[in-house]
């Protein structure tokens, strides 16, 4: 062989490597995240993102999912994970780090949050710029989101009334959550929802506020009994997620891939994860009741009666975050539009 013919293999490896489908994973993130691998979350949410993104970059960014808190720590260290840049990207419950996000707990609030996650989420991502943003420093958001609602799950006691759960002990995700049960009459217990099944096989609680879909990968059917919802589908407030990436991280991306995390964050993928998650609630409501629980939908009239009780939820929030120089009446009654005009019967 030639040095001509050497020159010209070393010249054509080198093309080679530019070539695009050589420059597979030139980027490479690890998301972690505290559910297990086949809960929903991580196969509807996670995954099909990560797809997105890696789809969106011709395939160099490549993203490596650490569930159940692979990685290490608890559930409450992750947003501090990546805000450290311990890890790249999170998936994580704002409310297990209580006091960081206080103007997006509006959207978590009763009566703010009533039925509808897809129309949270756009609402969410419209007043992000305006009103949300600063709660973020540290991290870039990719998106925020809501789950389909905290029902009430209950071990034994079927509920009708608020009255129903005096003197009951039910496990909150959230201080909004957590003041929801107060509000009714019950005693919140704060967890991470993976601790929730020994809790209640332990009587350390005697429901939760929670919504159905987590309940197929924990097992709730076998350890509760009822599921408690009000009419059309109203729920208990509910909870805000977010996935985000260290800032330094971010920053230092280029445009272009940038723009493959924007652009599979938009609108449409938030309208899509809301039915997603009401999707999967409806369907693990109706494993539920196969393997025999009962579940309840409150009446018109009792439905209000819980409305009415969860009212002074709204009013305790907007008093605490006002304290704190933010306008939380003006908030709610922003956020209350959004929803509405994002919701399937709003204009």
């Amino acid at each position: 062989m030639t040095s001509r013919t050497h020159c010209f293999l070393a010249l054509f490896s080198a093309a080679a490597m530019l070539a695009p489908g050589a420059m597979a994973q030139e980027y490479t993130f690890r998301l972690h995240h505290f559910l297990p691998a086949v809960s929903p979350t991580h196969t509807d949410t996670i995954e099909p993102w990560v797809e997105r993104v890696e789809e969106n970059s011709d395939g160099r960014v490549s993203i490596e999912i650490f569930p159940s808190m692979t990685l290490g720590g608890r559930p409450p260290e992750l947003f501090s994970q990546v805000r450290d840049g311990v890890v790249d990207m999170i998936w994580v419950v704002n409310g297990y780090t209580p006091g960081l996000f206080p103007r997006t707990e509006v959207f978590e609030l009763p009566n703010v949050f009533k039925n509808d996650p897809a129309a949270s989420n756009l609402a969410m991502r419209e007043m992000f710029e305006s009103d949300l943003a600063e709660e973020y420093r540290g991290v870039e958001i990719m998106f925020l989101h809501v789950h389909a609602g905290n029902g009430l799950q209950m071990t034994d006691t079927a509920v009708n009334t608020p009255d129903d759960l005096l003197g009951k002990r039910l496990r909150t995700p959230s201080r909004t959550g957590a003041w929801v049960i107060e509000a009714l009459g019950a005693a919140p217990v704060s967890m991470p929802v993976p601790d929730l099944p020994q809790a209640l096989s332990r009587n350390v609680v005697d429901g939760a506020l929670i919504p159905w879909e987590i309940g197929g990968p924990l097992r709730l059917a076998q350890q509760t009994e009822y599921q408690i919802e009000g009419e059309d589908k109203l729920r208990f407030g509910t909870t805000v997620f977010q996935l985000s990436m260290n800032q330094a991280r971010w920053d230092s991306l280029p445009p272009d891939i940038q723009q493959a995390f924007r652009d599979a964050s938009d609108e449409a993928w938030l309208q899509e994860l809301g039915e997603v998650w009401r999707a999967n609630d409806d369907r693990v409501n109706g494993e539920f009741i196969e393997a025999g629980n009962t579940h309840i939908t409150l009446s018109p009239e009792e439905t209000s009666v819980f409305v009415d009780a969860m009212e002074p939820v709204v009013e305790r929030w907007v008093e605490d975050v006002s304290a704190n120089g933010v306008d939380g009446a003006a908030l709610v009654e922003k956020a209350r539009t959004s929803i509405e005009q994002h919701s399937s019967g709003g204009t």
